[in-house]
This record gives C-alpha cells, sequence and structure tokens, in this order.
C-alpha cells in the first residue's frame, strides 16, 4: 500500500477541503454527508455500549463521524496520558477521558476550529477537567516528545495526505512501550498516482 504522498497533490488544499467538510457536520450533524454519524451508528455498528455513550454530551456525540472503535482494541487505564489525534467533537476523547480518570489526562488534537469547540464544550459539561484539547494536525502534533502512553485515532489518517510523517510524530510522543489504537481505512490494492491526487476521491 503506498503510503507516500503524491507530487501533485495539494495537501493544503486537501485539509482545507478535509476541514470545510468537518466543521460543516460540527455545525449540523444531521445534515446530508457521505459517512454516517450519531450515537446510534457507533452502538449499532461499531460496537460502542450505548449506556456508556448515554453519559456523554449529547452535542458530542452527535458530530461523531469514526469508521471504528479504538477502545475495542485493548483497555485504556487509569492514570494514562491518552492522545486523540483527530479528535473532531471528542466522543472517544471523553470515553478516553472517563478510563483514565482525574489522575491521568486526556489530549485532543484537531485542525477544524468549530470540532475543538465543541470538544471542548462537552468536557466542561461533562466534568472532565483533565481533558486538553488543542489545535493542530496529524503532521505536526503540539505535543511534548515521549509524554504519551496511548495514541487513539478514528478514521482520520487515511485523510492525511503525509502518512510518513504521521506516523514519525506518533512515535515521537509515545512514551517507551506506548501503544497506539489505530482504527482506520486501509485498502488493499495499490491505487495509481491519478486516483491519489484527487482531491474529490479523498473527501467524497
Amino acid at each position: 500500500m503506498a503510503i507516500a504522498c503524491p507530487v501533485s497533490l495539494d495537501t493544503q488544499v486537501l485539509r482545507r477541503e478535509v476541514s470545510n467538510i468537518y466543521a460543516r457536520v460540527a455545525a449540523d450533524p444531521n445534515g446530508s454527508f457521505h459517512f454516517h454519524r450519531g450515537p446510534a451508528y457507533a452502538a449499532a455498528f461499531l460496537g460502542y455500549d450505548p449506556a456508556e455513550l448515554a453519559l456523554l454530551p449529547a452535542t458530542t456525540t452527535a458530530s461523531f463521524a469514526g469508521i471504528a472503535n479504538p477502545h475495542a482494541i485493548a483497555p485504556i487505564r487509569p492514570g494514562e496520558t491518552v492522545l486523540d489525534i483527530g479528535c473532531g467533537a471528542g466522543m472517544d476523547l471523553l470515553l478516553a477521558a472517563r478510563r483514565v480518570g482525574p489522575t491521568g489526562k486526556a489530549i485532543g488534537v484537531d485542525m477544524t476550529a468549530p470540532m475543538i469547540e465543541r470538544a471542548r464544550a462537552g468536557a466542561a459539561e461533562a466534568g472532565l477537567a483533565h481533558v486538553e484539547v488543542r489545535r493542530g494536525d496529524a503532521t505536526s502534533l503540539p505535543v511534548e516528545s515521549g509524554s504519551v502512553d496511548v495514541v487513539i485515532s478514528n478514521g482520520v489518517l487515511n485523510l492525511v495526505a503525509e502518512k510518513e510523517i504521521a506516523f514519525a510524530e506518533i512515535a515521537r510522543v509515545l512514551r517507551p512501550g506506548g501503544r497506539l489504537h489505530l482504527a482506520d481505512i486501509v485498502v488493499e490494492a495499490e491505487l495509481g498516482e491519478d486516483v491519489r491526487s484527487n482531491i474529490d476521491l479523498w473527501t467524497g
């Protein structure tokens, strides 16, 4: 599978288009999109616990647009520091925060301002003071090196053109022995450069 960015792909345009789509999801999660959203979808198709989701603010879960369940990979333990790359409105982030408890820390990173606002508001409403939401993206994480026990990400890295940089950033922020709980989309066939250079196919 190719992970190198095609030379002809304008990565700044791609970032802007992805951010625009998720700003729309934050503003109107019930709008028309090509992907599923919300807590009912998360519980029915991805194996999230509906009782646990019901404890989170509705404004947080409504804008969930993940593609799998990183929490199903392995336990997140009390006292750990968790980083959610592309945290969106914060559903996975707040679930992680509940698992690590007040002795731990949950850090979300997102590049879309309306999603950051939703995640921060959700953390405040849920009383999770050990949550931080920072603006940034997967290729330049605003996180100290070697400071994270668990990195989670849900349907985000497939939208990142510079995957080698993104994975290098994950390795940088993880402590020795740290873990990656990655939920994402992978294609089995090699895609041609014409396909990988088409921003409409990345975002649509």
